[in-house]
């Protein structure tokens, strides 16, 4: 699996860890940074390239990790074409893939230990789509909306 990964400076030790440790789980992962430890930095250019990498690479995944991980799925979501989940346990990883067809994950590094980051990372890296009508279905009226502008009909009550 192709895995595009990126953080701020919360998520800077996570990311470089999930780079290591995704690697050596046979993954082809590329780091979109950043590369040296900088408080100040700011999560949007590291999420907006993750997302904007994945969108160009049919069948790739990302990861964005911060110090909640909201910020960076809001980021990764403002690219065309990008739907990206928070990561905030395994079920959650492993639905918003399934059920949302997400192709990028938000993972807060101050929210989980080392371990519980990495096992929801993997959870969201081995669920693949759900092909349910009703699931294909939802995914394609979001992507209408974001195509057209035109919002799904809301029901008859």
């Amino acid at each position: 699996m192709r895995v595009y990964l990126g953080s701020d400076h919360a998520g800077f030790e996570l990311k470089n860890h999930l780079v290591r440790h995704l690697g050596e789980q046979g993954h082809e992962v590329t780091d979109i940074g950043p590369f040296v430890y900088d408080a100040a930095d700011d999560y949007p250019a590291f999420c907006v390239e993750t997302a904007r990498r994945v969108a160009a690479d049919e069948g790739s995944l990302g990861i964005v990790i911060g110090g909640s991980g909201n910020g960076e799925q809001i980021a990764a979501n403002k690219v065309p074409g990008i739907r990206a989940g928070l990561g905030w346990s395994v079920e959650t990883a492993q639905l918003t893939r399934q059920h949302n067809h997400a192709q990028v994950l938000g993972v807060g590094a101050r929210m989980h230990t080392q371990e519980q980051a990495t096992e929801i990372v993997e959870a969201f890296l081995a669920a693949e789509p759900d092909p349910d009508e009703r699931h294909v279905r939802r995914v394609r009226q979001l992507l209408d909306y974001e195509r057209t502008g035109t919002p799904p009909a809301l029901p008859e009550a």
